[in-house]
């Protein structure tokens, strides 16, 4: 177990640093930089302090270097477009956003759509199944843009239950105002609901018809007992290999909800960030959610052997 888990995290240093020095390379071949329109309406001294400062006069392999240092000791550098403000306090200030929204949106969708996934198998063929399946269809098809729209119109304009926009900050960013948070949640959760109930209910069949399945019923098992116990838990490896994809994008967050109702998050951000070439944000922000994915995937690992002890890590003895 000592050397897979250390294996594992000279992977996981080797990886993150392939990431970061392709993502540095990548953003050096981008012709042009973020300075240039400041620098246009500067002398040719103050143009040349402006680059100096931010160590755009030097050669690439030497900022490469002295790029790669500072990210060993925690300093991402400092933000090219927004003055004095550095890439750490810029990601503490608007990841917990994100990460809130996120988290609502993917409790709230994966939830429901387990739930219907296990209604959906166990009725199969039924209206309920065909319900559901419609439903999944029509809510992975629909862009989160149409529905955050939808939703705001219906919900904030015609009957103003809701705010239209904003979102809760200083003592309230976690556990408080939460009529902001509903229509971005549901906004959001749509698309886990229909990608989860699909994914459960067609492991779930692939499951029902297994000789254990059968034997379990033949020993009188309770239909309680046999989705709990055997269906759903030989079920649960397709929906755990999805999860890191899912908590990955519930960190990061959406694009589209946060611009429909102005989130001060990390995924609009981070947008913006890559069409203003500000590259220590976008380099800080790519390295720091690598780090957070490949965390995810390194506990997915072990919740396979959790979830089938048929599983077992390489270098693990299995009983």
């Amino acid at each position: 177990m000592v050397k897979y888990i250390v294996r594992r995290f000279l992977e996981l240093v080797l990886t993150i640093f392939l990431i970061a020095t392709a993502t540095f390379f990548l953003l050096e071949a981008v012709p042009g930089d973020p300075l240039t329109a400041r620098a246009d309406k500067l002398n040719t001294e103050a143009r040349q302090t402006l680059y100096a400062r931010y160590a755009l006069d030097r050669p690439v392999m030497e900022r490469y270097v002295t790029t790669m240092t500072n990210m060993c000791k925690g300093d991402f550098g400092e933000s090219f477009v927004y003055a004095g403000q550095t890439v750490s306090g810029l990601i503490s200030s608007r990841l917990p956003v994100s990460a809130r929204l996120g988290i609502q949106q993917m409790l709230l969708g994966v939830t429901i759509g387990l739930l219907l996934g296990v209604v959906a198998a166990m009725k199969h063929g039924s209206i309920w199944d065909y319900l559901i399946v419609g439903c999944s269809v029509l809510l992975i098809s629909v862009p989160h843009l149409i529905f955050g729209l939808l939703l705001q119109k219906v919900f904030a304009g015609d009957l103003g239950l809701y705010p239209t926009i904003g979102w809760p900050s200083g003592d309230d960013l976690w556990f408080g105002g939460w009529e902001y948070t509903i229509l971005p949640t549901l906004t959001g959760c749509f698309s886990y609901i229909a990608s989860y109930s699909r994914l459960l209910k067609a492991s779930m069949l692939d499951v029902i018809g297994k000789d254990y399945i059968l034997t379990a019923e033949s020993k009188g098992l309770s239909q309680f007992a046999i989705i709990t116990r055997h269906i759903l838990r030989n079920s649960f490896i397709p929906v755990i290999t999805r999860l890191p994809m899912s908590v990955g994008m519930c960190i990061t967050g959406s694009f589209f909800i946060e611009s429909i109702f102005s989130i001060p998050g990390i995924g609009q951000y981070y947008v913006t960030a890559v069409n203003n070439q500000d590259l220590s944000i976008v380099l800080g922000e790519t390295v720091l959610l690598s780090i957070l994915y490949i965390v995810i995937l390194f506990v997915t690992d072990i919740l396979y052997a959790v979830v089938d002890p048929r599983i077992s890590m390489p270098g693990v003895q299995s009983d």
